[in-house]
């Protein structure tokens, strides 16, 4: 997992109980500490999908970058990363099915 990932799924719950069982829950994953290649990556990736018609926020980029230089599969229920995966190939399994 990466901060960011940590940061969206934390982000945004009002009850702090909830806030605190996913934080513990949440715990069991370790971060994957962010370098710059995975940063320029991910802009690499970014002007890639965007000179093939697909848009994208920075965030997702990144999450594609860390994915493709550690090897690493997103588990995604998030339509986008398909239209990324088309671009750059990714590993995906996606939630719920």
């Amino acid at each position: 997992m990466i901060g960011p990932i940590r940061q969206e799924l934390l982000s945004g719950i009002t009850d702090p109980s909830h806030f605190a069982f996913l934080k513990n829950r949440l715990q069991d994953f370790e971060d994957v500490e962010l370098k710059t290649e995975h940063y320029v990556t991910a802009a690499e990736i970014h002007n890639d999908c965007r000179r093939k018609g697909v848009a994208g926020s920075p965030t997702d980029f990144l999450i594609c970058s860390v994915s493709k230089i550690e090897k690493l599969s997103i588990f995604t229920a998030d339509r986008y990363f398909e239209s990324y995966s088309r671009v750059i190939g990714l590993t995906l399994y996606r939630g719920g099915q």
